[in-house]
């Protein structure tokens, strides 16, 4: 009977490379008031509010859709139908002779059931 050689250092490394990788939990964990950083009062997020019932906020650039919405409804004590995000892209600015980019940010549209209502004044 044959004995097999011993397999080299650097297939075995590779055969361990290959083996399917064990994630975590996705995302962090974010405090409500970590989630959204202010309300974008406009006069498009006016016209929403009214209109629709539609609320816009700058959130954490982090957050995700859910997390958006247990946000708004742990903060505000409203129920929340749904969210669409939007990242924004940062504007270009000068300082003097030296050209910049401002930093992206995410902002959140909520839309609120029929019977709740924010007011932020």
């Amino acid at each position: 009977m044959a004995t097999t050689r011993p397999k080299p250092k650097r297939y075995l490394r590779r055969k361990a490379a290959r083996l399917p990788c064990v994630h975590g939990a996705a995302g962090i964990e974010l405090r409500p008031h970590q989630v959204l950083i202010r309300p974008l009062v406009t006069e498009k997020g006016t016209h929403q509010s009214s209109k629709y019932n539609a609320y816009s906020f700058e959130v954490n650039p982090l957050a995700n859709k859910i997390q958006i919405a247990a946000a708004v409804a742990e903060l505000f004590n409203v129920k929340v139908e749904k969210v669409r995000t939007q990242t924004r892209k940062g504007k270009h600015a000068r300082y003097r002779q030296v050209m910049g980019v401002q930093s992206d940010w995410k902002k959140a549209i909520v839309t609120l059931s029929e019977n709740d209502k924010i007011d932020f004044f």
